[in-house]
């Protein structure tokens, strides 16, 4: 049982370096659609810069929280608001759960369900996290 927590927290680090490391790229199909059907240009690149620095962020924490407990439950809250984030964008008009992955040849998008299918999946993992350090965040447990 004690290797549960630091598992699923490893788990949920190698899952946001992974995501947030294709925010710094080129455009991003996700947040230029975004961009397009909200008509808000700076979801494309600030908004896509400023979600892969929280989940780079929220990742570190995580690692972090492998050698200094404290840490970790920080990480986990993070990366529940950002993926909480994600969720509320594909049950949004301006992206949808049936989302972009990629651009097309003809300058549209190729889209799948699976971003949201994996924002539901780490979103879980991230509130069981948090849920098990609940008793070292201040808004949640006794702090």
């Amino acid at each position: 049982m004690k290797f549960i927590k630091p598992g699923l927290g490893l788990l949920l680090a190698a899952f946001l370096i992974f995501m947030g490391l294709q925010k710094f790229g080129d455009a991003n199909p996700v947040f230029q659609y975004i961009a397009e059907q909200s008509g808000l240009a700076f979801f494309e690149p600030q908004v896509r810069v400023l979600t892969g620095v929280l989940e780079i962020l929220a990742a570190a924490l995580l690692l972090a929280g492998v050698f200094l407990k404290r840490f970790e439950g920080f990480g986990a809250a993070l990366s529940l608001a950002v993926i909480g984030g994600a969720i509320v964008f594909h049950l949004s008009p301006w992206l949808g759960i049936n989302a972009p992955v990629a651009f097309t040849a003809d300058g549209g998008y190729e889209r799948s369900p699976m971003l949201f299918g994996m924002a539901i999946v780490f979103a879980a993992v991230a509130a069981v996290v948090t849920w098990m350090d609940r008793d070292k965040l201040p808004l949640v447990g006794k702090g």
